[in-house]
C-alpha cells in the first residue's frame, strides 16, 4: 500500500509576466527611495534652525580654508592663521555692510525726492489725456489707502512682532555660523577623520578621497561664485551710477548677494534696480537700467558661466536650473542657496568612487584642487 507524496507548491510567481514582476520590484523600491527621501527632508526642515547655519558655514570654510592652508604653508601656527582670517573676514565684513547703510542713509533724500517728483508726474499724466483721471478721485484713493492701512493696523504690527522674532533667530543663525566656521578651519580635517569612521574599513580611503574631492569643488564652486558676484555687482553698480539711480551702492550690494543664486539671483536683484529706476527717475531710465542688466546677465551666461563655474563643477546648465528650483520649492532661499553646491559635491563625490582607484587619501589636498576631476575625460 503507497501513501500519496504531497505535491509540490506550485511557484505563482512564475505565471506572472515578467514585465509586471520587474515593474513591481521597481515600483516597490522607488517607493522605497521616496519614503526615505521624504524623510529626510522632513528631518531637515525640522532640524533646519541647525542645520542651515552649518550649511552656511560649511560655505563660508570653503571660500576661506585655502587662505588658512596658505598661512599654515608659511609656517603660522593653525590657531594664528584661522583667527587672523576669521578676523580678517569679519572686519571685511563690517567695513562693507559700514559702507553700504552710509551709502543708503546718504541716497536716502535723495531717492525721497525724486519719488515725490515722479508721483507729481504720474499725477499729472493721470489727469491728462486719454485716462482725465479728476483730482478728487486721485484723493479718494488716496484716502482709501490710508483707511486699509488702519483697518489692518493689527495685521501690521502683528507682522512686526513676527519680524523682530525672525530677526532674533537670524541673530543666533549669524552667531552659530560663526562659531562653526572656526571650528571647520581650524580642525576640519579632525571632524572629517571622526565622522568618517562609521565607514566599513575596507572602503574607507576611497570614501575619505571622494570626500576631499568634494570639498575641493566646494571650494572652486565658492571661488567662482564669488567672482562672477563682483563682475555683476561692479557692472550694474556702474551702469546705475552713470544714469543717477539713487542707491547705487546698496543696490550692487544686494546684486553680489543674489549672484550666490546662480542664473535667477542676480536677475531678481537687477528687476530690483529697475523698480528702483522706474520710481527714482522715470520710465526711459529704468529701460536704461534693463538695458544694463541685460548686458551684464548676458555677459555671466555666455562668458563667466561657462569660463568660470562650468569649469569649477563641471554641471550642465539645465541640470542646475532643475536644481534650483527643487531646492527653492523644498527650502525656499535657503535651499536655491544650497541646491547646487550640494549638486556639485555629489557629482564630485560620485565620480571619484567611480574612477578614483589607489588613491591615497594624503595625495589630495582640496585646498589646492586639480584642473581636471577624475573621470571628466571619460
Amino acid at each position: 500500500m503507497t501513501s500519496a507524496r504531497p505535491g509540490r507548491p506550485e511557484d505563482v510567481s512564475q505565471s506572472v509576466p515578467k514585465v509586471l514582476r520587474v515593474s513591481a520590484a521597481l515600483s516597490w523600491r522607488l517607493v522605497a527611495v521616496a519614503a526615505a527621501v521624504w524623510l529626510i527632508s522632513w528631518i531637515v526642515g525640522y532640524l533646519a534652525v541647525v542645520i542651515i547655519p552649518v550649511a552656511i558655514a560649511l560655505l563660508m570654510s570653503a571660500l576661506l580654508a585655502p587662505a588658512v592652508a596658505q598661512l599654515v604653508r608659511w609656517r603660522l601656527p593653525r590657531g594664528l592663521a584661522t583667527a587672523i582670517v576669521v578676523v580678517g573676514g569679519i572686519a571685511l565684513v563690517v567695513g562693507v555692510l559700514y559702507g553700504v547703510i552710509n551709502a543708503f542713509i546718504g541716497g536716502l533724500p535723495d531717492l525721497q525726492k525724486q519719488v515725490a517728483g515722479s508721483v507729481k508726474a504720474i499725477q499729472t499724466w493721470l489727469a491728462g489725456p486719454p485716462l482725465r483721471v479728476s483730482t478728487d478721485q486721485l484723493t479718494g484713493f488716496t484716502n482709501q489707502i490710508v483707511k486699509l492701512i488702519q483697518d489692518n493696523q493689527l495685521t501690521i504690527t502683528t507682522s512686526a512682532l513676527s519680524t523682530a522674532a525672525t530677526l532674533t533667530e537670524v541673530l543666533t543663525g549669524v552667531l552659530l555660523v560663526l562659531f562653526t566656521t572656526i571650528f571647520f578651519l581650524h580642525d576640519g580635517g579632525g571632524i572629517w577623520s571622526f565622522l568618517i569612521k562609521i565607514i566599513p574599513a575596507d572602503v574607507r580611503p576611497r570614501v575619505d578621497v571622494a570626500g576631499r574631492r568634494g570639498f575641493a569643488s566646494l571650494v572652486r564652486y565658492v571661488r567662482a561664485t564669488a567672482a562672477v558676484a563682483v563682475v555683476d555687482a561692479l557692472g550694474i553698480g556702474i551702469g546705475i551710477g552713470i544714469v543717477g539711480v539713487p542707491l547705487a551702492v546698496p543696490l550692487a550690494a544686494l546684486v553680489f548677494l543674489g549672484a550666490f543664486i546662480p542664473i535667477v539671483g542676480a536677475v531678481i536683484a537687477g528687476t530690483v534696480a529697475v523698480l528702483v529706476a522706474l520710481v527714482a527717475k522715470g520710465f526711459v531710465s529704468a529701460l536704461i537700467v534693463l538695458a544694463i542688466v541685460i548686458a551684464v546677465m548676458q555677459l555671466e551666461s555666455h562668458i563667466l558661466q561657462p569660463l568660470l563655474l562650468g569649469r569649477a563643477v563641471q554641471l550642465h546648465p539645465l541640470a542646475v536650473v532643475l536644481m534650483i528650483a527643487a531646492g527653492f520649492t523644498f527650502g525656499g532661499i535657503a535651499g536655491a542657496l544650497m541646491s547646487v553646491p550640494i549638486l556639485a559635491v555629489l557629482n564630485s563625490g560620485i565620480r571619484s568612487l567611480l574612477h578614483d582607484q589607489g588613491v591615497d587619501p594624503s595625495e589630495v589636498d582640496p585646498t589646492r584642487p586639480p584642473k581636471v576631476e577624475p573621470g571628466h575625460g571619460k
